[in-house]
């Protein structure tokens, strides 16, 4: 991410051209898009390394726990007010 860039700029790119690969891959068998919202944490330089960790392990993690679980763990963790309404739902 850029520093001049703001994260909802950020975010709707990405949602925008990962959704558009996802449709032409045929992943899912109906037409694919993105939930409204997102969520987003920062860590500090010094943890980057356990980021690239988690990343590179993220298949084998989500193993064991789900990524809706993680999610909630991570708001509930930095102290984030939520509305269950609005928190992830899976793909069918």
């Amino acid at each position: 991410m850029r520093p001049t860039q703001s994260l909802s700029d950020l975010m709707k790119q990405v949602k925008q051209d990962s959704s558009k690969w996802i449709n032409s891959k045929g992943f899912v068998n109906r037409k694919f898009s993105w939930q409204a919202g997102y969520g987003a944490f920062s860590y500090s330089k010094s943890e980057v390394p356990n980021v690239i960790k988690y990343i590179k392990n993220q298949e084998h993690h989500h193993k064991t726990i789900t990524f809706q679980d993680e999610y909630l763990q991570l708001l509930k963790e930095f102290n984030i007010e939520f509305d269950e309404r609005y928190i992830l739902k899976s793909v069918q």
